[in-house]
């Protein structure tokens, strides 16, 4: 690493822990060192409220009078899968590719249980559920959501109804129009 005090370097790693309700978390380094502090302020520049344990990250750090903190996020890679197959409970994959030729509707998270690993949202104009499942906020890059969180989700009809195949920031959705 080059001298961190003059601008900042770009360090790749993985998300030690990100906490949305404490407002950070930390990276651990591909090269090692003391963890880097992520906080909430610098997760949002980048457009997330929030990102996966373990999710991949390219930050750029600077050192400051109480250690090492990402001052950028650059990148977020999602977290490799715990499993070979993750089912949907209505039995498609997550390891199946998003449809992106499925609209990013505007939502509002209705609740979200990540102790449960799902929850719900509501499709602007829409009175009717989507259902929220971990594995697809894990996929999607996030670690929790909160009620009331603008979200941007693509949707699609399941056995149960309709249940989203991901989950992005609202500011995402409204770049992709």
């Amino acid at each position: 690493m080059t001298d961190l005090s003059k601008g900042g370097v770009r360090v790749t790693g993985t998300v030690k822990w990100f906490d949305p309700s404490k407002g950070f978390g930390f990276v651990v380094s591909d090269e090692g060192g003391p963890d880097i502090l992520l906080h909430a302020n610098v997760l949002r520049n980048y457009g997330q409220s929030s990102v996966a344990d373990s999710a991949g990250i390219e930050v750029v750090i600077q050192e400051t009078a109480r250690g090492i903190q990402a001052i950028e996020v650059l990148r977020i890679d999602p977290p490799a899968s715990t499993s070979a197959v993750d089912a949907f409970p209505d039995g498609g994959e997550f390891n199946e590719p998003v449809d992106t030729s499925l609209p990013l509707e505007p939502a509002r998270v209705k609740w979200f249980d990540k102790a449960k690993g799902f929850g719900f949202a509501n499709v602007y104009g829409c009175s009717e559920d989507v259902f929220l499942h971990m594995e697809v906020l894990r996929r999607s890059e996030l670690a929790d959501l909160q009620p009331g969180e603008a979200v941007s989700i693509r949707v699609v009809e399941g056995k149960r109804g309709r249940m989203a195949t991901q989950i992005t920031s609202w500011e995402a959705g409204l770049r992709s129009e």
